[in-house]
């Protein structure tokens, strides 16, 4: 595939992955991210974003709860025409920015089936100031796969970047973080504890 990659995730399936975050701060907690490839009619090519389905808080390194989750979510957001393009991860400790061997892992997983897929790291320094500044940029850094299928950090050589699609993103999301909307989310850990539990979480925007 010719041409730079960009990439852009949704206002709401941001805010999802970071109120999952906030909601199990002393948690490494993770999800994926659905959407699709887009290309323009010049040939430009960008990966859409669109939702985020929140996985787990608790045990993130078990794979059979993983693989019950990821054909569930296939399932569903196949018939929408969106696909599984990429993973998100939380680091258990604040200070900890490095992409965890889970997350790579995960990661690898993807990639196997959807060359162009992202991982996303969330940026704790930077969501912890986002209250003192007017920053539009995502709290969260982007991995992508290089020449030689490591995942490297996106940006460093002034290449692809994270955007998100609404720039007022930020401002709302400090909203919903000032009323804890973060209490609201629902994981799919809390739906195998209680399958009444919807891991789409429909209210959360309403």
């Amino acid at each position: 595939m010719g041409g730079e990659l960009k990439y852009e995730i949704a206002q709401n399936a941001y805010i999802k992955l970071v109120l999952h975050a906030l909601k199990h701060k002393t948690a490494a907690v993770n999800a994926v991210l659905l959407g699709r490839l887009v290309t323009s009619t010049e040939g430009s090519h960008t990966l859409q974003i669109s939702d985020a389905v929140p996985l787990f808080h608790s045990q993130i390194t078990l794979l059979p709860p993983l693989e019950i989750a990821l054909i569930q979510i296939e399932e569903y957001y196949g018939a929408q025409d969106m696909g599984i393009v990429g993973y998100f991860h939380a680091n258990e400790r604040f200070d900890d920015a490095e992409l965890s061997s889970v997350a790579k892992n995960i990661g690898d997983h993807i990639y196997r089936y959807f060359p162009q897929a992202a991982v996303i790291l969330l940026d704790n320094k930077k969501l912890e100031s986002l209250p003192k500044g007017k920053d539009r940029s995502p709290v969260m850094q982007l991995y992508t796969k290089d020449a030689s299928k490591n995942w490297r950090l996106a940006g460093s050589d002034g290449s692809s970047q994270l955007t998100i699609k609404e720039p007022s993103a930020n401002v709302v999301l400090l909203d919903y973080i000032a009323s804890e909307k973060w209490q609201d989310i629902i994981d799919f850990d809390d739906h195998l504890d209680d399958i009444s539990k919807d891991w789409l979480n429909p209210e959360l925007f309403k």
